[in-house]
């Protein structure tokens, strides 16, 4: 990509496709072009595939038909109807269709996997995509239809505006595919053998989505590193745990970055000196949140090492080599790593929800926090923010269940031969509900902070506290008498930890480069 801003154009090469390109594609509209190597090596692809048709090797998908039925050989003058036949029997998905940030990052993923080789399509269907990203022609994808063995099931629905079929979104209106098509100037492709299958085939959902929502992690868990931030100073936290030195001796992974960060968002304010904190030891929601946060940044290493692979990889089967020419059979669309790591993130902000509602309900307990009590300014006679520990309560038990492992529960496909599956796409769509519900935990414990500084009133406070409370106070006031507190929580939900100024100047406090982990795409 020529660069990050929103409108900068993306190169796909099938290499180097990184999440904050998927991110500017599938978000912010930045155009897509294949680098100039791509066609050369789609051309040679296709040509191994073109002298196994010509001399009727036996192929899987191919020259015979798929799943149970790979053992039937196509005539020479079928494959064509059968390329065809293989995208209408397979859009069978169901649901709400998929918001359009994910068909496009989906679209983008599959475009990539293509530009890398191996699969043997013809040039005119990733060229018929990148044409369709960039006129914002968007296949319609119901939201149900992945075991996570390719994205069958619903990667056919966009093989079915390709060829002029099925429903796209375009100028906001859903049309027919080919009204689409033509109202933006393009056309269908005619399928020639393989061209179906690859069209439905791999995993670009689970890439696609799944680089959407590490994206977004990234984001919630320096979100939350501030959050923490402000929690410390309206508790008068004692940051001794945070001490290089003290960390060095039990090495966990992510808890040195998770701390320097808290440190740098507490610079310029008091508590950086221990000396300065309230009690000798505080309870384990703030006195260990290096550990928890660490443990997420870890579980978002694992996920990106799972993830890249598969927007920068094939995910074909079979996958066609054109040194020496050969097309073999492939398990490259198996994601079971993928799936497993998008689990473990799962439960990582389990984890990170659950300590967000615990530090908040510390705040309002004046025997330990040694404010008044709910943080009402008129003490026990009012109930302040004690009931808003049900909503962050009722927001941690749906993170919880949504945390459940969908890896362990293989759903079977063609009879005998599909007989495992990794429910990788759904993994990744469930979290983009978990981060919505993450956010608005920590919108409660941000909400309930920024008050218990008020009332705690320090003389000075960290640059990255100082930044957040200001930018509540700018759109909440501070608690007086009791009050309806939801839309208080909304709306710094939405003006303030989902603003894309507000998570760039925290990110710059923190000290973070960008909003990736450590060693991620």
């Amino acid at each position: 990509m020529t660069g990050t801003a929103e409108g900068a154009e993306a190169v796909v090469d099938g290499r180097t496709l990184s999440y904050d390109e998927v991110v500017a594609v599938a978000r912010h509209g930045a155009p897509v072009v294949l680098a100039d190597e791509v066609l050369p090596r789609l051309t040679r692809d296709r040509a191994v595939v073109e002298d196994v048709v010509d001399h009727g090797v036996p192929t899987y998908g191919l020259t015979t038909g798929l799943g149970a039925r790979s053992s039937y050989a196509l005539p020479r003058e079928e494959l064509e109807a059968f390329s065809v036949r293989t995208v209408r029997g397979r859009a069978h998905a169901v649901g709400d269709p998929l918001p359009v940030p994910v068909v496009r990052a989906a679209l983008l993923a599959r475009v990539n996997g293509i530009a890398g080789g191996g699969s043997g399509v013809r040039a005119e269907v990733p060229r018929l995509l990148v044409d369709m990203l960039n006129a914002r022609v968007h296949p319609v994808i119901p939201e149900v239809g992945s075991i996570g063995a390719s994205d069958l099931c619903q990667m056919a629905h966009v093989g079915l505006v390709v060829i002029g079929e099925g429903e796209a979104e375009y100028g906001g209106e859903v049309l027919d595919g080919a009204t689409a098509l033509r109202r933006a100037g393009l056309a269908p492709v005619g399928l020639g053998p393989r061209d179906g299958h690859v069209l439905c085939g791999a995993s670009p959902l689970a890439a696609g989505h799944g680089a959407l929502v590490l994206h977004e992690t990234a984001a919630v868990l320096a979100l939350a590193q501030a959050v923490t931030a402000l929690t410390y100073e309206g508790f008068r936290a004692n940051t001794s745990p945070l001490d290089a030195r003290v960390l060095a001796l039990r090495p966990a992974p992510g808890q040195s970055r998770a701390a320097r960060a808290l440190l740098a968002l507490l610079d310029g304010g008091e508590l950086t000196d221990p000396g300065n904190a309230r009690r000798v030891q505080d309870p384990v929601s703030l006195r260990c949140t290096a550990q928890v946060h660490g443990a997420a940044y870890a579980a978002l290493d694992f996920a990106a090492a799972a993830l890249d692979p598969e927007l920068n990889g094939c995910g074909d089967n079979p996958v066609v080599l054109a040194d020496p020419d050969e097309i073999l059979s492939s398990g490259n669309f198996h994601t079971p790593a993928l799936a497993l790591a998008l689990d473990t993130l799962a439960l990582a902000l389990t984890q990170t929800a659950a300590v967000s509602a615990e530090r908040m309900r510390r705040l309002l307990d004046p025997a330990v926090s040694g404010l008044p009590a709910n943080l009402s300014p008129y003490g026990p006679e009012r109930s302040g923010f004690a009931p808003l520990t049900k909503t962050a309560q009722a927001l941690v038990a749906e993170i919880r269940m949504l945390s459940v492992p969908v890896s362990t529960d293989p759903r079977h496909g063609a009879a005998a031969v599909e007989d495992d599956s990794t429910n990788a796409s759904l993994g990744a769509r469930r979290l983009t509900t978990t981060l919505t519900r993450l956010r608005q935990v920590l919108a409660v414990e941000a909400v309930v902070a920024a008050q218990a500084v008020d009332l705690a009133a320090p003389a000075v406070l960290g640059r990255g506290p100082e930044f957040l409370r200001g930018a509540i106070r700018a759109v909440v006031p501070r608690l007086d008498d009791d009050r309806p507190c939801g839309v208080d929580v909304e709306r710094v939900r939405r003006d303030i930890l989902e603003s894309d100024d507000v998570r760039s100047t925290l990110r710059s406090l923190s000290g973070e480069a960008s909003a990736f982990v450590e060693g991620a795409a």
